[in-house]
């Protein structure tokens, strides 16, 4: 199997990182996009064998993207960098694509008692649930993914914001991709602090960011 290149977008994340990387799987290479961190994220990254670059603009699809133009395998692999998610699935995901099975491979978050708001959990599934009315077979908005690094580049997005997730599914199911998914552990955040789902402020602007895209 190609192994991909793990992409991990980070704002403030020293606190996690360590963990994060010690549970990837061994050998993959890792980029670290740091967003502006004004802790050690970058440091941390680079003392545990990653490989670092900077996105100053902050948002979750503009270190997202810089993380995509930036990689050097065939394959992509993105997780968040909080450590909330089973970093095991990834060679499931890889196989899924590597195999010519799937053009995408996402994980559907299974939450652990308390580590999925109730806030973001329902304007997840609200999200979802329009994405499968247009015809995309998800039920979670691709927190963990997997394609090939030029198929994401062609799709042509353009959100830099928290809509990033959501327009490639979008543009995915546009351009007839086979889509498959995946059941992901999804556990309380490694440290720091969630600057989505952590606060009914973050999940509404995240929320807003999504709606722009569906209308």
């Amino acid at each position: 199997m190609h192994r991909p290149e793990i992409v991990l977008p980070c704002l403030d994340e020293a606190e996690a990182l360590p963990g994060v990387l010690a549970a990837l799987p061994t050998g993959w290479p890792v980029l670290v996009v740091d967003n502006g961190s004004v802790d050690d994220t970058a440091a941390v990254a680079e003392a545990h064998g990653a490989r670092v670059v900077v996105e100053p603009r902050r948002g979750y699809g503009a270190a997202v993207h810089t993380g995509l133009e930036n990689a050097r395998e065939e394959l992509v692999a993105f997780l968040d960098g909080d450590g909330s998610l089973d970093a095991d699935l990834l060679p499931e995901l890889a196989d899924a694509v590597d195999s010519g099975r799937a053009d995408l491979a996402v994980g559907r978050r299974v939450p652990d008692p308390g580590s999925w708001p109730w806030h973001a959990r329902m304007g997840n599934a609200l999200i979802a649930g329009e994405l499968r009315r247009r015809g995309v077979p998800v039920h979670d908005i691709a927190p963990i993914r997997v394609a090939r690094r030029e198929a994401l580049l062609g799709l042509g997005i353009t959100d830099r914001a928290f809509g990033y997730p959501l327009e490639l599914l979008l543009r995915a199911g546009t351009a007839g991709w086979r889509i498959e998914e995946h059941p992901v552990r999804y556990s309380r955040r490694g440290g720091g602090r969630s600057k989505v789902s952590g606060s009914v402020t973050g999940t509404a602007r995240a929320v807003r960011d999504m709606a722009g895209l569906l209308r």
